[in-house]
């Protein structure tokens, strides 16, 4: 009898027709939507119905996914293999990395820069004018100085500007933002190269973060590899989950070397667990999505999502220059960029658009088949 009583919960109310009715509405409208855009990097190639059972259940990762906890409705176990697969993708050396899962690359990035400021309270940030927006933000809820440094015309940093700053700044630590793929143009900066610059100028403390939101699962599998990783200095890394890898939920993971970590872990009685993530509660459901994604594909099946993604970016670069748009699109990337067409265009297969520029993200889902139907809806709309 305890252990029915136990296990059972009151009934949920039911919804009313009508109430059902807008779920409905909403559900055949998304539906549509998700059938036709094309510009922002957002993987629709995902089923997740193994995982549907866990809806019921009040799943919370709280606290280090790596440290026991009180509260035992979670997912931890699987996180830890979802951070250790992107952890070897990555190159971390074994036992010198820890990370976690969270709600996204911007939560990731504003994880990196609070383990910069620890580290250099007095440090300067540096990134481009390519710089996800979100960063701005972080910087000013953290309160850390910065510098913005001019890109190129590809998105990457223009690394004589950033040279002539920091020796101009060399008595101040520099902590490089670095962007594994521009939100508009998926442009790289060279994590190598800045290294080297560092040492040209007697540089010998810095931080380096990579923001690889989109190109975190993409970049360990391009020839030549892009120097982005630990292996090539980074502190910390942070990559977007629903990006290239696809959820039906925001998420991401963020990486970075275990030493900087422990310096601001604390522990919390109330959870038995340490205090070393940006939230407290975390969502339990989202590992499992991003477990799941791993299980089904693993290094062979990214690698080959890939290749789908950079032959479909190819030839939609090739037909929109065949139809007499300026398009282009940097090496290795699956972002195909072009003049803003009309704003029947943009609305339809909602295009992200700034500066008089517009872009597709090739993602594994999209199909030259609807790349031929945005290329004529194009031709017929015009651009602005």
């Amino acid at each position: 009898m305890l252990a029915d009583d136990l296990n059972s919960f009151p009934t949920v109310p039911r919804l009313s027709g009508s109430d059902l009715t807008r779920l409905e509405q909403l559900l055949a409208n998304l539906r549509e939507r998700t059938g036709t855009f094309l510009g922002y990097p957002v993987a629709k190639d995902f089923d997740c119905s193994a995982l549907a059972p866990f809806l019921d259940l009040p799943l919370n990762n709280l606290g280090d996914p790596f440290a026991p906890s009180t509260y035992q409705v979670d997912s931890r176990e699987f996180e830890r293999e979802v951070v250790a697969f992107a952890a070897r993708l990555l190159r971390a050396e074994e036992d010198s990395w820890w990370g976690y899962v969270g709600n996204g690359g911007s939560e990731g990035n504003l994880y990196g820069l609070y383990l910069a400021r620890e580290l250099f309270p007095q440090g300067m940030v540096y990134f481009s004018q390519g710089t996800h927006y979100s960063v701005s933000k972080n910087l000013h809820l953290l309160g850390m100085r910065h510098i913005m440094i001019r890109s190129q015309a590809s998105g990457e940093i223009d690394y004589e500007d950033l040279r002539e700053t920091l020796r101009v700044h060399r008595d101040v630590v520099p902590i490089m933002f670095a962007n594994i793929g521009t939100t508009m143009t998926e442009g790289k900066d060279d994590i190598g190269r800045i290294r080297r610059i560092f040492q040209e100028l007697a540089i010998s403390r810095f931080y380096i973060h990579s923001d690889a939101a989109l190109c975190g699962f993409i970049a360990p599998f391009l020839k030549p590899r892009p120097a982005f990783d630990f292996a090539d200095g980074a502190d910390s890394i942070s990559i977007s989950g629903h990006k290239f890898i696809g959820s039906p939920i925001p998420c991401g993971i963020v990486l970075a070397r275990k030493r900087h970590v422990e310096r601001i872990a604390r522990s919390i009685a109330y959870i038995g667990n340490l205090d070393t993530t940006i939230s407290g509660s975390r969502n339990g459901l989202t590992p499992l999505i991003m477990w799941l994604a791993i299980r089904q594909l693993g290094e062979e099946g990214f690698r080959a999502r890939v290749a789908r993604s950079l032959e479909v970016a190819d030839y939609a670069c090739t037909r929109l220059q065949q139809a007499g748009v300026a398009a282009w699109r940097n090496p290795n990337a699956i972002t195909v960029v072009f003049p803003t067409p009309a704003e029947t265009v943009c609305r339809r297969w909602q295009l992200a658009s700034a500066d008089g520029a517009s872009h597709l993200v090739v993602l594994p889902n999209v199909s030259k088949g609807q790349i031929d139907c945005f290329v004529a809806d194009l031709a017929a709309g015009g651009c602005r």
